[in-house]
């Protein structure tokens, strides 16, 4: 729901990037990391509020009553994706406008988390330095990825993060968002306070301090549609870290949830208060 300023309320979790359109098999559905994230967030607990860009092209009934700042642009963010024995293939047919922090209303500006979420380099770096009373978390895969002129989406390297990463609380990435390298990986985790890299049906690894603990999803998952579980996994990890203050807790928990997100397809992914609470209460 697109809210007016004045009625907007205080929230706890606050999400920036792009909604976006996503191209399948009989049409098109809602997606972009803020839709999955902000709706494990509200399933969590969380008010959620989400600064965004898209075109006319979109429908925000998905997201229920989650309020949303939108800075209107000609056309939605849109993608296909394509699973592969070696992974996913992307394209990119529009991007929406840039986000800057002059987007983000008064009343939003002291949320408890932050989560930074691009998806096609729309977030601008700038934001991590206005939030000194906020959990900073950044999923930076829209930072870590480029697109040629036919719109084929491709790794690329990430500047900024030598800026972006020590002025956050926890990073999360994919080992596609870095091609795999494992150069990339260890790069990010000396220069962040905490990483988690998810590695689909491998789990996790969560690097804190020195040390790496990897984290395993429950046995025999049949996967429908991993699209949305790595911010599934973000939203669950940067909540359960800001409750418990505990990075290997974190990791446990945001597998174990993420892990029911595939078995099914789209928005339909997002976990269940009845998930919710056996992953709680499951040491693994």
């Amino acid at each position: 729901m697109i809210y007016s300023l004045e009625h907007l309320k205080p929230i706890d979790y606050l999400l920036v990037g792009h909604l976006t359109l996503d191209l399948v098999e009989g049409g098109v559905r809602l997606g972009g990391s803020v839709a999955y994230a902000g709706l494990t967030a509200q399933a969590l607990g969380m008010r959620v509020g989400i600064i965004s860009s898209f075109g006319d092209d979109l429908s925000l009934d998905p997201l229920g009553s989650i309020p949303v700042v939108h800075l209107p642009a000609l056309a939605s963010t849109t993608f296909s994706n394509h699973e592969t024995p070696k992974g996913r293939v992307q394209r990119i047919f529009h991007c929406a406008e840039t986000l800057e922090y002059y987007l983000v209303p008064e009343i939003w500006r002291r949320p408890l988390i932050v989560h930074l979420a691009p998806v096609a380099q729309e977030v601008s770096p700038d934001f991590v330095r206005h939030f000194a009373h906020s959990f900073i978390g950044v999923t930076p895969q829209g930072w870590l990825r480029a697109w040629d002129a036919e719109g084929n989406v491709y790794p690329t390297e990430w500047p900024e993060s030598t800026f972006v990463l020590p002025h956050v609380d926890a990073t999360v990435i994919s080992v596609e968002d870095v091609a795999g390298s494992e150069d990339m990986i260890n790069e990010f985790a000396a220069s962040c306070h905490i990483l988690a890299v998810t590695e689909g049906a491998g789990g996790s690894r969560v690097f804190w301090n020195g040390e790496v603990r990897c984290f395993r999803p429950p046995p025999n998952i049949l996967e429908v549609d991993p699209v949305g579980a790595g911010d599934i996994y973000a939203a669950a990890f940067f909540i359960r870290l800001y409750e418990t203050r505990d990075p290997w807790e974190a990791g446990r928990f945001a597998t174990q949830l993420a892990s029911f997100s595939v078995t099914r397809a789209g928005l339909e992914s997002i976990p269940t208060q009845r998930e919710i609470e056996q992953c709680l209460v499951e040491v693994c």
